[in-house]
């Protein structure tokens, strides 16, 4: 029995060919079908060259499973948690391998409500199924597959997170698609905006989806994939900049001189929002950085809640707390009103909004906030030996520390600035933020410190 290394912690990703295929496809189809026995499913992909051919594998294992399968062809993982829940079917999978390199691709699972499958909540199980190939017959009565189109609906339910009557005067927006699949979402959203008689322009970059993708893959979260979107802002003169990856699950914003607004602080921003909407809500925050988030949503009358990183955990506590909002520094952005899932397109429609009311650019709406808390960002380092680099960094800081939190990592706290320092579940690399009150200098010279001990140049 060959084990399935396409398998993560919260999806599906390998290299094309030996780590995923069509047969592995319809493996994990099958396999999804059996387990679960779904009597109806969604299923999309994004523009990779692979994900219809994947996608087709895919529909045939569930369809010999018994489950019919409704297509709504290229989209964003987001479309598909809209999808699953907005139909009231019984689960959805997206044919994805989101920022990844060109020779990947990957599958994102949930079940019924937009739940997430993760390694703890059914993957697992279906990755075990996979390798066996211990199928039963094929249902007497074989699911059927057809096309459906949900992109109204979803472009509907988007819009009811803002009102498009605020939008009073001029706004140009630069939207980086990234030749992706979001094109489709911006041109409708645009749409829209006309009709409501809204002065918002947009100005299209990388629009065309392309699974070549002829300007790199888009990751923003990589500083050198970031030129493209500020140099747009800068020519047309923008009030804002934003970016998505390749299955818009992640939007990056930048301010109207091109700069780009770490996740964090769009966090802060997004809090406030909701907190003026609905006071006395939960806010859900990941541990890597804090202080500026709990500052906030403690001003506003929220209850900050910490969670360990990562979608699937994020989206767990959000039920559990009946949360309104939650956030990463990595730019994912979950909402309540969103079936508790992440979506790429509500953030920057929100932080449009916030600007068209208060009057004030992206700048000024996060400066203060980042003057008040400056952050390192995160920083990646490869070390040939993780745990002990860790244990070092911890022995160095223990005794001056006043309080040392194990929730994900080591997040290790002083009176004027923490660090959060913790293990990819993946690879050989730590990952480290800091941040101070108010004292960039301070900021960066513990940075320095801690990567020094990190790499034995202490």
């Amino acid at each position: 029995m060959a084990v399935l290394s396409c398998f993560k912690a919260y999806d599906i990703r390998g290299r094309l060919g030996a780590e995923l295929n069509e047969d592995i496809a319809y493996r994990i189809g099958r396999a999804y079908g059996e387990l679960l026995k779904p009597r109806s499913m969604v299923i999309g992909g994004d523009v990779r060259l692979t994900s219809e051919g994947l996608k087709q594998a895919l529909a045939r294992g569930l369809n010999d499973a018994g489950a019919d399968v409704l297509d709504i062809g290229m989209s964003g993982t987001e479309e598909i948690y809209f999808a699953t829940s907005h139909l009231g079917v019984d689960g959805g999978i997206e044919v994805t391998a989101s920022h990844n390199p060109m020779d990947y691709n990957g599958m994102k699972l949930v079940r019924e409500q937009s739940r997430p499958i993760s390694g703890d909540t059914g993957l697992r199980d279906i990755q075990r199924l996979a390798e066996e190939s211990a199928f039963g017959p094929v249902a007497q009565v074989r699911g059927s597959l057809c096309r459906v189109d949900v992109l109204s609906a979803y472009v509907d339910h988007l819009l009811g997170f803002i009102d498009l009557a605020r939008f009073r005067r001029p706004m140009t927006l630069v939207i980086n698609s990234g030749n992706g699949a979001a094109g489709h979402v911006v041109d409708a959203l645009e749409a829209r905006f006309q009709a409501a008689g809204a002065p918002v322009s947009f100005v299209k970059l990388h629009h065309q989806p392309d699974g070549h993708f002829p300007n790199g893959i888009p990751n923003p979260l990589l500083p050198e994939c970031r030129q493209d979107t500020t140099d747009a802002v800068n020519a047309a003169g923008a009030d804002m900049g934003i970016a998505f990856d390749g299955d818009f699950d992640r939007c990056f914003l930048f301010d109207e001189q091109g700069g780009f607004v770490e996740g964090y602080y769009i966090v802060g921003l997004l809090a406030e929002a909701f907190l003026h909407k609905h006071p006395d809500s939960k806010i859900i925050h990941d541990p890597r950085l804090t202080w500026n988030t709990e500052d906030i949503v403690t001003r506003a009358g929220g209850t900050p809640v910490m969670s360990k990183t990562g979608h699937a955990f994020i989206k767990e506590r959000m039920r559990a707390e009946n949360a309104i909002y939650g956030g990463e520094m990595s730019a994912h952005h979950y909402f309540r009103d969103f079936f508790y899932c992440d979506s790429g397109m509500i953030p920057w429609l929100l932080v449009a909004e916030l600007m068209a009311v208060r009057g004030q650019s992206l700048s000024q709406l996060v400066g203060e906030r980042m003057r008040a808390y400056p952050a390192s960002g995160e920083i990646n380092r490869q070390l040939v030996d993780v745990p002990a680099a860790i244990a070092a960094v911890l022995d160095h800081y223990r005794d001056a520390a006043l309080a040392i939190d194990r929730t994900d990592g080591i997040s290790v706290v002083f009176a004027d600035w923490r660090f959060n320092l913790r293990s990819s579940n993946t690879e050989p690399v730590v990952r480290l933020n800091v941040e101070s009150r108010g004292d960039t200098a301070l900021m960066k010279d513990k940075t320095r410190e801690i990567l020094a001990i990190l790499t034995g140049t202490h």
